[in-house]
């Protein structure tokens, strides 16, 4: 079975730039931690990718916070983040879930059997949407949320994802 890691956003702008929040921050050191007992071929990173007409999207009229504008400081991963991944295996996504890291991931479930666990920001967002996708198209598969490596835009609302998760059969650590 392959065990692979999801790292979701780990971003500039939601550690510690333009919807960055402590709950970010203290989750960088716990998610650098869990990436290395994974080879670097079985970690993939999603990374929000916004253009410049970023407030005039649906998701910008709700959210009218500019930030991930691909090219910025904003949008670039964590450093260390980056580094313990393949280049290949980073995923850019306009939007929360990311359709290409399902189809990837679902071509490869195809070759071998796979496991996964999924990391990073922000759990009430990016993270509950990209979980609920590869659940939904691998439904037989083990797939986990660690929360300790996982910071919503509020406590609150963190918890509330992981209970949508555990309510969708996805473990929560």
């Amino acid at each position: 079975m392959r065990k692979i890691l999801i790292v979701v956003d780990m971003q500039k702008d939601f550690i510690d730039g333009s919807l960055g929040t402590k709950e970010a921050q203290s989750i960088v050191n716990p998610v650098i931690e869990k990436m290395k007992c994974y080879s670097k071929s079985d970690i993939y990173l999603t990374r929000d990718t916004h253009s410049e007409n970023y407030l005039e999207t649906a998701e910008g009229k709700k959210l009218p916070v500019v930030h991930c504008v691909k090219g910025t400081e904003g949008w670039k991963l964590h450093p260390k983040v980056e580094s313990l991944a393949e280049p290949s295996h980073i995923i850019d996504k306009p939007t929360f879930g990311s359709m290409t890291l399902m189809e990837l991931l679902l071509q490869e479930h195809k070759q071998e059997p796979l496991e996964i666990d999924v990391v990073g920001l922000c759990t009430d967002i990016c993270v509950v949407s990209n979980a609920l996708l590869l659940k939904a198209a691998m439904p037989e598969i083990t797939i986990r949320v660690d929360a300790g490596c996982c910071a919503g835009v509020t406590p609150k609302s963190h918890e509330a994802a992981l209970i949508t998760m555990e309510m969708c059969q996805i473990e929560v650590l």
